[in-house]
């Protein structure tokens, strides 16, 4: 017969039942953000494989010019980044986002009817994709400081983790789809859906009632401390700052692949449009994979384990990618792809999740902006040294140069607190 100590049965038996915490999507507010993201994101990942395209195939573009393209898509966050976190702080998130969709609703719009007219050229290309992604710069650094007021922190996980699934199976969807539309319906039209699918993410954004609280901005302060109150506190923060720097160099390494890609499988290797949406949309899965993984890997390595451990395993993937080729080399590029973007959707999940906890809420809006400075930054950078390798020593240079930075990137984040901690701060 089993022992029972005193007062153990007692305890068992007054212990309240463990009741699930009930489903971010229970939040009206949640679902609405939810939408908008999703049919925004589609509409992205068909730009993403469309406008390369295009100026491939319509503008018959140099290397170098696809790299241009790449790097004015993301190099606001180099020139407006900061600021535009300080700015963000002191506005109203949800308008500010619906906002930022109109623009760049209108301007994917303008290429179908330039086009038609036959009067598009690689210049209006460059002025689309710059001036959409100025508007990406508030609509990303707003999106994420909106997010914990509306589910609050103590949901934020479960949030970013169904946002971050999301967006990995539009990768899957939007990506492939976009190949099939570009050869179907060219490129230009392509772009025409994805500009629809700004304004339905406004739509649904307008849709969002949770009241929002007006920010407070101390009488003291301009934009220039404000900014360096933001980049102080991530760059100074012995948790954030790793994970800013390695965030970095892995966006800096994905990014010089991809620039390079679409002129390696259709001039150098002959391949249609469709196959380079389906192989870029095993980025997709191999996010959904990683983020729904994500919390898992967590609880059995523990939090501060799990933001390095991946890194180390995925670093040898890499160096198969600029091995692709016709045939088996293919297959086995995309399983390394695949690999790569696992790391990805845990990142997106774990990552954000613990700089948005461990932020305080009137700096949200800053934290976001210089992670993503730091993050989307690197990306222009890695655009225009792609662009530049693939011009003068070839696209393949510019896939082995990303190969060699991403097998390096984790280790700023295994020397630092997180190499040895288990659980991480609130």
């Amino acid at each position: 017969m089993t022992t029972t100590a005193a007062g153990e049965e007692g305890t068992r038996q007054d212990a309240p039942p463990v009741v699930p915490a009930p489903s971010v999507f229970r939040h009206k507010p949640f679902r609405y953000v939810f939408a908008a993201s999703a049919v925004s994101v589609l509409g992205t990942q068909i730009s993403y494989l469309a406008v390369p395209l295009l100026a491939v195939t319509v503008l018959d573009a140099s290397p170098g010019q696809v790299g241009a393209l790449a790097a004015l898509g993301t190099v606001a966050f180099l020139l407006i980044g900061l600021p535009a976190g300080a700015w963000t702080d002191r506005m109203r998130k949800r308008r500010l986002q619906i906002t930022a969709d109109l623009v760049r609703a209108v301007m994917f719009g303008s290429v179908p009817v330039a086009w038609w007219l036959d009067v598009l050229t690689i210049g209006q290309l460059y002025a689309v994709v710059l001036v959409s992604g100025f508007a990406t710069v508030f609509f990303d650094v707003a999106n994420q400081s909106f997010l914990p007021h509306v589910v609050g922190r103590d949901q934020l996980a479960e949030a970013n983790s169904k946002l971050v699934a999301m967006q990995a199976i539009n990768q899957v969807s939007g990506r492939s789809v976009g190949g099939y539309l570009v050869q179907l319906l060219t490129a230009p039209l392509a772009l025409a859906v994805n500009a629809l699918t700004f304004l339905w993410s406004a739509l649904f954004l307008l849709r969002v009632r949770t009241p929002e609280p007006r920010p407070v901005r101390r009488p003291d302060t301009h934009l220039g401390r404000e900014i360096l109150e933001g980049t102080r506190f991530v760059l100074g923060h012995p948790l954030l700052r790793p994970l800013a720097l390695e965030g970095a160099l892995t966006n800096l390494a994905l990014q010089m692949i991809v620039t390079v890609l679409p002129v390696l499988f259709v001039r150098e290797l002959g391949l249609p449009e469709y196959a380079l949406g389906l192989f870029l949309a095993m980025a997709g899965a191999g996010v959904f994979i990683g983020s729904v993984s994500a919390r898992a890997i967590s609880r059995r390595l523990g939090e501060g384990r799990a933001m390095w451990v991946t890194g180390l395993c995925v670093a040898p993937a890499g160096f198969v990618v600029p091995l692709i080729d016709r045939g088996p080399m293919l297959w086995a590029a995309g399983a390394a792809y695949l690999l790569m973007t696992f790391k990805v959707g845990t990142d997106n999940v774990l990552k954000v999740t613990f700089r948005q906890r461990a932020t305080p809420t009137h700096l949200l809006g800053r934290m976001n902006a210089t992670f993503r400075f730091l993050l989307t930054g690197s990306l222009a950078i890695a655009s225009v040294l792609a662009g530049v390798l693939g011009e003068t020593v070839g696209v393949r240079s510019a896939l082995w140069a990303g190969a060699a930075v991403l097998s390096v990137s984790w280790l700023l984040v295994f020397f630092s607190p997180y190499r040895k901690a288990r659980e991480l701060p609130s």
